[in-house]
């Protein structure tokens, strides 16, 4: 599909990180955006500096009702949905054991129901339109886990073989999908836990720009593409670990140390 002036746009997760940079990028090309978060004072500051009229969704991911009525209020209001961009994530990075239940549904409510419960809102309007296109933000996360990070990385692993599923369970319908799997972004995704990130982490300011990502997610999105990874590296990193886990885990020692693959066996 081709994005630009008319095309409508849903992104949750919209207020920050690469969800903001995405609706920028978005915005510039003409497309009417609906900006779906728990923040909507972040929400009307975006939209406000954005060209064009944009609609502001109080959307709370982890709770269906919340996301049936952002998804049908923005469908309602511009006539339909031609990309739904579930986008919406969030970190709690630590030792298993020390991680609270509370922290383990958190992850699993906005990462894994969040996308779920987002397509499944937004599908039927795609598919009565036959045509538009499904973003899922998954990470390379999804693709090798990491210490500190395991169930962060089930729910993006679980966002990764939901989305290539329903990829091929699309076909014909004239709606398509794109997985995204970004590594270390430059976003504010760790603000809350600056102080316990583990030692393999190389992120902050200085990691990948969140507006490069948008520009390869639109540029795939056009192009019809199975999947973005960004950094490459993060395609490298998956495609080493499918052949063999213990290569890879060779591999993230030689580049990150020895607390990304503490085991050696």
């Amino acid at each position: 599909m081709e994005i630009g002036t008319g095309t409508r746009a849903l992104i949750t997760g919209a207020s920050r990180g690469i969800g903001r940079a995405l609706a920028i990028e978005l915005a510039g090309r003409g497309a009417t955006l609906g900006l779906a978060a728990r923040s909507t004072d972040e929400l009307r500051a975006l939209a406000d500096s954005l060209p064009g009229t944009h609609h502001i969704l109080r959307c709370d991911v982890g709770d269906e009702a919340s996301v049936r009525e952002a998804v049908d209020a923005f469908a309602s209001a511009t006539g339909g949905i031609d990309l739904l961009v579930a986008n919406a994530g969030i970190t709690h990075y630590g030792p298993f054991r020390d991680q609270t239940a509370q922290q383990i549904r958190q992850m699993t409510d906005v990462n894994w129901y969040g996308t779920v419960f987002t397509v499944h809102a937004g599908l039927p309007v795609l598919l009565g339109q036959a045509a538009g296109h499904v973003v899922i933000v998954s990470s390379g996360a999804g693709l090798r886990s990491f210490p500190w990070a395991a169930v962060y990385g089930a729910t993006k692993a679980a966002q990764r073989m939901f989305g290539e599923a329903l990829r091929h369970e699309l076909s014909g319908t004239g709606v398509s999908l794109t997985m995204v799997y970004p590594g270390e972004i430059a976003t504010s995704l760790h603000d809350h836990e600056k102080d316990r990130m583990p030692e393999w982490y190389r992120g902050g300011p200085d990691a990948a720009p969140a507006d490069a990502l948008a520009k390869k997610i639109i540029m795939a999105v056009e192009k019809d593409s199975r999947a973005v990874h960004f950094p490459l590296l993060v395609k490298a990193l998956g495609v080493l670990h499918g052949v063999s886990p213990r290569l890879s885990d060779r591999f993230l020692r030689a580049l990150r140390g020895a607390a990304a693959a503490p085991r050696v066996d």
